[in-house]
Protein backbone atom coordinates (compact mmCIF):
# COMPACT_ATOMS: atom_id res chain seq x y z
CA UNK A 1 0.00 0.00 0.00
CA UNK A 2 1.54 3.33 -1.12
CA UNK A 3 1.15 6.42 0.62
CA UNK A 4 0.68 9.66 -0.92
CA UNK A 5 1.04 13.18 0.78
CA UNK A 6 -1.71 15.73 0.21
CA UNK A 7 -0.90 19.57 0.72
CA UNK A 8 -3.69 21.40 2.60
CA UNK A 9 -3.78 25.41 2.99
CA UNK A 10 -6.08 25.78 6.00
CA UNK A 11 -7.03 29.76 6.26
CA UNK A 12 -8.73 30.94 9.58
CA UNK A 13 -7.56 28.24 11.31
CA UNK A 14 -7.24 29.85 14.80
CA UNK A 15 -11.30 30.29 14.28
CA UNK A 16 -13.50 28.17 16.74
CA UNK A 17 -15.25 26.47 13.66
CA UNK A 18 -11.34 25.48 11.76
CA UNK A 19 -9.76 24.70 14.79
CA UNK A 20 -12.39 22.22 16.28
CA UNK A 21 -14.63 20.75 13.78
CA UNK A 22 -11.93 20.76 11.18
CA UNK A 23 -8.50 20.48 12.05
CA UNK A 24 -9.62 18.46 15.75
CA UNK A 25 -12.62 16.56 14.39
CA UNK A 26 -11.62 15.69 11.14
CA UNK A 27 -7.99 16.68 9.39
CA UNK A 28 -5.74 15.71 12.75
CA UNK A 29 -8.03 12.20 13.14
CA UNK A 30 -7.04 11.36 9.71
CA UNK A 31 -3.05 12.12 9.69
CA UNK A 32 -3.22 10.01 12.97
CA UNK A 33 -4.82 7.22 11.86
CA UNK A 34 -2.26 7.01 9.29
CA UNK A 35 -4.57 9.11 6.39
CA UNK A 36 -7.49 8.11 4.42
CA UNK A 37 -8.10 5.10 2.52
CA UNK A 38 -7.87 5.32 -1.75
CA UNK A 39 -8.29 2.32 -3.33
CA UNK A 40 -4.80 0.29 -2.40
CA UNK A 41 -3.50 4.01 -1.26
CA UNK A 42 -3.98 6.12 1.43
CA UNK A 43 -3.91 9.89 1.50
CA UNK A 44 -1.93 11.32 4.16
CA UNK A 45 -3.44 15.27 4.42
CA UNK A 46 -0.45 17.96 5.15
CA UNK A 47 -1.43 20.34 6.82
CA UNK A 48 -0.77 24.56 6.11
CA UNK A 49 -2.24 26.91 8.81
CA UNK A 50 -2.87 30.63 7.76
CA UNK A 51 -3.87 33.50 9.47
CA UNK A 52 -3.65 36.59 10.59
CA UNK A 53 -2.37 36.01 14.49
CA UNK A 54 1.03 34.56 14.56
CA UNK A 55 0.66 33.83 18.48
CA UNK A 56 -2.72 32.33 18.23
CA UNK A 57 -1.84 30.55 14.80
CA UNK A 58 1.56 29.18 17.00
CA UNK A 59 -0.72 28.34 19.67
CA UNK A 60 -3.14 25.98 17.47
CA UNK A 61 0.15 24.66 15.79
CA UNK A 62 1.69 23.05 19.14
CA UNK A 63 -1.45 21.87 20.30
CA UNK A 64 -2.06 19.83 17.23
CA UNK A 65 1.96 19.00 16.89
CA UNK A 66 1.92 20.57 13.05
CA UNK A 67 5.26 22.24 12.24
CA UNK A 68 3.86 24.48 9.01
CA UNK A 69 2.27 27.74 9.64
CA UNK A 70 2.64 31.43 8.18
CA UNK A 71 0.59 34.94 8.15
CA UNK A 72 1.60 35.32 4.66
CA UNK A 73 -1.46 34.12 2.83
CA UNK A 74 0.29 34.85 -0.68
CA UNK A 75 3.38 32.60 0.10
CA UNK A 76 1.05 30.07 0.93
CA UNK A 77 -0.61 30.10 -2.33
CA UNK A 78 2.52 30.25 -4.23
CA UNK A 79 3.97 27.39 -2.76
CA UNK A 80 3.36 24.26 -5.02
CA UNK A 81 3.66 21.71 -2.27
CA UNK A 82 -0.22 22.76 -1.22
CA UNK A 83 -2.65 22.01 -4.05
CA UNK A 84 -5.85 22.43 -2.01
CA UNK A 85 -7.17 25.81 -0.35
CA UNK A 86 -9.26 25.46 1.99
CA UNK A 87 -11.43 28.82 3.60
CA UNK A 88 -12.76 29.23 7.29
CA UNK A 89 -12.05 32.20 7.73
CA UNK A 90 -14.43 35.39 8.30
CA UNK A 91 -17.40 35.48 5.99
CA UNK A 92 -16.92 38.75 4.93
CA UNK A 93 -13.41 38.24 4.15
CA UNK A 94 -14.62 35.41 1.76
CA UNK A 95 -14.54 36.19 -1.94
CA UNK A 96 -11.44 37.70 -2.07
CA UNK A 97 -9.14 34.80 -0.75
CA UNK A 98 -11.15 32.53 -2.59
CA UNK A 99 -10.53 34.88 -6.06
CA UNK A 100 -6.65 34.85 -4.88
CA UNK A 101 -6.53 31.19 -4.60
CA UNK A 102 -8.39 30.26 -7.60
CA UNK A 103 -5.80 32.78 -9.76
CA UNK A 104 -3.22 30.74 -7.90
CA UNK A 105 -4.44 27.53 -9.46
CA UNK A 106 -5.68 25.58 -6.51
CA UNK A 107 -8.39 23.37 -5.75
CA UNK A 108 -11.00 25.06 -3.54
CA UNK A 109 -13.26 24.17 -0.79
CA UNK A 110 -14.46 26.31 2.16
CA UNK A 111 -17.00 27.17 4.72
CA UNK A 112 -20.25 27.96 4.01
CA UNK A 113 -22.00 30.68 2.54
CA UNK A 114 -19.70 30.73 -0.32
CA UNK A 115 -20.23 34.51 -0.26
CA UNK A 116 -22.40 37.48 0.98
CA UNK A 117 -24.02 37.47 -2.08
CA UNK A 118 -25.39 35.13 -4.72
CA UNK A 119 -23.96 37.20 -7.90
CA UNK A 120 -20.12 37.08 -5.85
CA UNK A 121 -20.39 33.40 -5.48
CA UNK A 122 -21.52 33.08 -9.03
CA UNK A 123 -18.76 34.83 -10.41
CA UNK A 124 -16.54 32.68 -8.08
CA UNK A 125 -18.13 29.67 -9.71
CA UNK A 126 -17.73 30.85 -12.78
CA UNK A 127 -13.75 31.44 -12.85
CA UNK A 128 -13.14 28.10 -11.13
CA UNK A 129 -14.79 26.11 -14.17
CA UNK A 130 -12.45 28.51 -15.94
CA UNK A 131 -9.12 27.98 -14.46
CA UNK A 132 -10.77 24.31 -14.69
CA UNK A 133 -9.80 24.03 -10.51
CA UNK A 134 -12.48 21.70 -8.52
CA UNK A 135 -14.43 23.12 -6.12
CA UNK A 136 -16.91 22.95 -3.06
CA UNK A 137 -18.40 24.48 -0.08
CA UNK A 138 -19.04 22.43 3.10
CA UNK A 139 -22.67 20.97 3.46
CA UNK A 140 -22.15 18.98 6.84
CA UNK A 141 -25.53 18.74 8.15
CA UNK A 142 -27.32 16.37 5.91
CA UNK A 143 -24.82 14.05 7.12
CA UNK A 144 -25.79 13.53 10.70
CA UNK A 145 -26.92 10.61 11.88
CA UNK A 146 -31.40 11.63 12.76
CA UNK A 147 -31.09 13.45 9.56
CA UNK A 148 -29.36 10.58 7.52
CA UNK A 149 -32.29 8.25 8.75
CA UNK A 150 -34.78 10.99 8.08
CA UNK A 151 -33.61 11.34 4.43
CA UNK A 152 -33.77 7.83 4.16
CA UNK A 153 -37.55 7.72 4.94
CA UNK A 154 -38.60 10.39 2.87
CA UNK A 155 -36.18 8.80 0.03
CA UNK A 156 -38.02 5.26 0.34
CA UNK A 157 -41.86 6.47 0.60
CA UNK A 158 -42.09 5.10 3.96
CA UNK A 159 -44.13 9.01 5.35
CA UNK A 160 -46.17 8.98 1.37
CA UNK A 161 -46.69 12.19 0.09
CA UNK A 162 -44.86 15.49 1.70
CA UNK A 163 -47.80 17.47 3.12
CA UNK A 164 -45.66 19.58 5.43
CA UNK A 165 -42.22 19.91 7.52
CA UNK A 166 -40.84 22.17 10.38
CA UNK A 167 -37.35 23.20 11.23
CA UNK A 168 -36.21 24.60 14.61
CA UNK A 169 -33.25 25.52 15.11
CA UNK A 170 -31.48 27.46 18.04
CA UNK A 171 -29.51 27.83 21.14
CA UNK A 172 -28.82 31.06 23.87
CA UNK A 173 -25.56 33.25 22.94
CA UNK A 174 -24.67 34.74 25.38
CA UNK A 175 -24.25 38.70 24.76
CA UNK A 176 -20.66 38.94 26.23
CA UNK A 177 -21.77 41.08 29.49
CA UNK A 178 -21.78 38.21 32.13
CA UNK A 179 -20.68 35.10 30.27
CA UNK A 180 -18.15 35.03 26.96
CA UNK A 181 -19.83 35.23 23.78
CA UNK A 182 -19.94 31.87 22.35
CA UNK A 183 -19.50 33.34 18.28
CA UNK A 184 -17.59 36.05 16.70
CA UNK A 185 -18.60 39.85 17.23
CA UNK A 186 -18.35 39.77 13.03
CA UNK A 187 -21.29 37.38 13.41
CA UNK A 188 -23.61 40.10 14.33
CA UNK A 189 -22.31 43.07 11.94
CA UNK A 190 -22.98 43.96 8.61
CA UNK A 191 -21.44 43.05 5.61
CA UNK A 192 -21.33 39.08 6.87
CA UNK A 193 -23.00 38.58 10.22
CA UNK A 194 -26.48 37.94 10.58
CA UNK A 195 -28.44 34.10 11.32
CA UNK A 196 -30.18 34.57 8.10
CA UNK A 197 -26.62 34.08 6.05
CA UNK A 198 -25.16 32.00 8.34
CA UNK A 199 -27.08 29.30 9.23
CA UNK A 200 -29.79 29.18 6.20
CA UNK A 201 -27.49 28.04 3.42
CA UNK A 202 -27.47 25.11 5.58
CA UNK A 203 -31.55 25.06 5.74
CA UNK A 204 -31.51 25.26 1.97
CA UNK A 205 -29.38 21.99 1.26
CA UNK A 206 -30.76 20.10 4.62
CA UNK A 207 -34.60 21.11 2.99
CA UNK A 208 -33.91 20.05 -0.15
CA UNK A 209 -31.74 16.82 0.11
CA UNK A 210 -34.73 15.23 2.38
CA UNK A 211 -37.31 16.97 1.51
CA UNK A 212 -38.10 18.55 -1.60
CA UNK A 213 -36.78 21.35 -3.89
CA UNK A 214 -38.03 25.35 -2.29
CA UNK A 215 -39.77 27.30 -4.92
CA UNK A 216 -40.19 30.50 -3.10
CA UNK A 217 -40.41 32.06 0.34
CA UNK A 218 -41.55 34.53 2.98
CA UNK A 219 -39.79 35.46 5.42
CA UNK A 220 -39.14 37.87 8.87
CA UNK A 221 -36.33 38.35 10.88
CA UNK A 222 -35.75 40.56 13.93
CA UNK A 223 -32.67 41.81 16.64
CA UNK A 224 -33.74 39.96 19.96
CA UNK A 225 -30.52 41.25 21.67
CA UNK A 226 -29.42 44.62 20.47
CA UNK A 227 -25.99 45.31 22.47
CA UNK A 228 -23.04 42.68 23.06
CA UNK A 229 -19.60 42.82 23.80
CA UNK A 230 -16.75 41.92 21.60
CA UNK A 231 -13.82 40.15 21.97
CA UNK A 232 -11.56 43.13 23.08
CA UNK A 233 -14.60 43.92 26.27
CA UNK A 234 -15.92 46.90 24.09
CA UNK A 235 -19.92 47.19 23.62
CA UNK A 236 -21.14 47.64 20.43
CA UNK A 237 -24.67 47.88 18.46
CA UNK A 238 -26.04 44.23 16.62
CA UNK A 239 -26.26 45.49 13.03
CA UNK A 240 -27.95 42.07 11.87
CA UNK A 241 -30.88 39.77 12.70
CA UNK A 242 -30.16 37.35 15.22
CA UNK A 243 -33.38 35.72 14.96
CA UNK A 244 -35.57 34.24 11.94
CA UNK A 245 -38.90 32.39 10.79
CA UNK A 246 -39.92 31.92 7.55
CA UNK A 247 -42.63 30.15 5.38
CA UNK A 248 -41.52 28.11 2.74
CA UNK A 249 -43.27 26.65 -0.27
CA UNK A 250 -42.09 23.78 -2.27
CA UNK A 251 -42.54 22.12 -5.71
CA UNK A 252 -45.19 19.90 -5.39
CA UNK A 253 -47.53 22.44 -3.16
CA UNK A 254 -46.22 21.21 0.25
CA UNK A 255 -45.59 23.80 3.11
CA UNK A 256 -43.17 24.08 5.88
CA UNK A 257 -41.64 26.65 8.24
CA UNK A 258 -38.17 27.51 9.47
CA UNK A 259 -37.80 29.27 12.80
CA UNK A 260 -34.14 29.82 14.15
CA UNK A 261 -32.85 31.91 16.86
CA UNK A 262 -29.48 32.98 18.65
CA UNK A 263 -31.53 34.34 21.78
CA UNK A 264 -33.89 30.79 22.50
CA UNK A 265 -33.04 28.55 25.50
CA UNK A 266 -33.56 24.98 23.99
CA UNK A 267 -36.32 22.96 25.35
CA UNK A 268 -36.67 20.29 22.89
CA UNK A 269 -35.10 16.91 21.68
CA UNK A 270 -32.35 18.71 19.80
CA UNK A 271 -30.87 21.97 18.90
CA UNK A 272 -31.59 21.28 15.25
CA UNK A 273 -35.30 19.89 14.48
CA UNK A 274 -36.82 18.66 11.51
CA UNK A 275 -40.11 17.22 11.63
CA UNK A 276 -42.03 16.01 7.89
CA UNK A 277 -45.35 15.36 7.88
CA UNK A 278 -46.32 12.94 5.51
CA UNK A 279 -49.60 11.07 3.90
CA UNK A 280 -48.74 7.69 4.95
CA UNK A 281 -46.79 9.24 8.44
CA UNK A 282 -44.57 11.42 10.30
CA UNK A 283 -41.11 11.46 11.53
CA UNK A 284 -38.88 14.41 13.33
CA UNK A 285 -35.33 13.73 13.35
CA UNK A 286 -32.71 15.54 15.56
CA UNK A 287 -28.79 15.18 15.59
CA UNK A 288 -28.51 11.58 16.09
CA UNK A 289 -32.21 10.09 16.40
CA UNK A 290 -35.46 9.96 13.80
CA UNK A 291 -38.82 9.24 15.47
CA UNK A 292 -41.33 8.21 13.12
CA UNK A 293 -44.98 7.12 13.53
CA UNK A 294 -47.16 5.77 10.77
CA UNK A 295 -51.07 6.30 10.28
CA UNK A 296 -51.08 2.10 11.32
CA UNK A 297 -49.33 2.79 14.29
CA UNK A 298 -51.42 6.53 15.03
CA UNK A 299 -53.30 5.61 18.54
CA UNK A 300 -56.63 5.03 18.37
CA UNK A 301 -59.04 4.79 21.84
CA UNK A 302 -62.26 3.34 22.28
CA UNK A 303 -65.36 4.84 23.07
CA UNK A 304 -65.40 5.74 26.92
CA UNK A 305 -67.88 8.69 28.80
CA UNK A 306 -66.73 12.01 27.62
CA UNK A 307 -66.02 14.08 30.80
CA UNK A 308 -66.32 17.39 29.24
CA UNK A 309 -69.98 16.85 27.59
CA UNK A 310 -72.73 19.38 27.55
CA UNK A 311 -73.42 18.76 31.18
CA UNK A 312 -70.01 20.02 32.24
CA UNK A 313 -70.35 22.86 29.52
CA UNK A 314 -74.09 23.94 31.07
CA UNK A 315 -71.95 24.51 34.58
CA UNK A 316 -68.91 26.44 32.91
CA UNK A 317 -72.27 28.95 31.88
CA UNK A 318 -73.42 29.02 35.41
CA UNK A 319 -70.03 29.60 36.92
CA UNK A 320 -70.15 32.71 34.52
CA UNK A 321 -73.71 33.57 35.32
CA UNK A 322 -73.29 33.59 38.67
CA UNK A 323 -70.12 35.71 38.41
CA UNK A 324 -72.39 38.05 36.54
CA UNK A 325 -75.11 37.97 38.87
CA UNK A 326 -73.18 38.77 41.38
CA UNK A 327 -71.36 42.06 39.79
CA UNK A 328 -75.31 43.25 39.09
CA UNK A 329 -76.32 42.45 42.59
CA UNK A 330 -73.28 43.08 44.86
CA UNK A 331 -73.56 40.34 46.98
CA UNK A 332 -72.22 36.75 46.96
CA UNK A 333 -74.01 33.99 44.49
CA UNK A 334 -74.12 30.60 44.98
CA UNK A 335 -73.47 27.82 42.69
CA UNK A 336 -75.65 24.93 43.37
CA UNK A 337 -74.26 21.04 41.96
CA UNK A 338 -75.86 19.71 39.13
CA UNK A 339 -79.12 17.98 39.15
CA UNK A 340 -78.76 14.23 38.81
CA UNK A 341 -80.82 14.39 36.14
CA UNK A 342 -78.53 16.97 34.28
CA UNK A 343 -75.13 14.61 35.44
CA UNK A 344 -76.53 11.45 33.12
Amino acid sequence: MASHTIGIIVNGATGRIASTQHLANALIPIIDEGGLAHGDDRLVPRLLLTGRDAARLAAVARTHKLADWTTDLDAALADPAYPIFFDAAATQGRVAVLEKAIAAGKHVYCEKPLSPAAGQGLALLREARRRGVKHGVVEDKVHLPGLQKLAALTRGGALGRVVGFRLEFGWWVFDGSEQPCQRPSWNYRAGGGGIILDMYPHWRYVIETIVGRIVRVASSAWIATPERVDERGARYGVAVEDSAATLLELEGGAFGTIVSSWATRVRRDDLLTLQVDGSKGSAVAGLHRCHVQSTAQTPTIAHFPLACDFAAGVRDVAFADACHRSMRERTWIALPPAKEEDRR
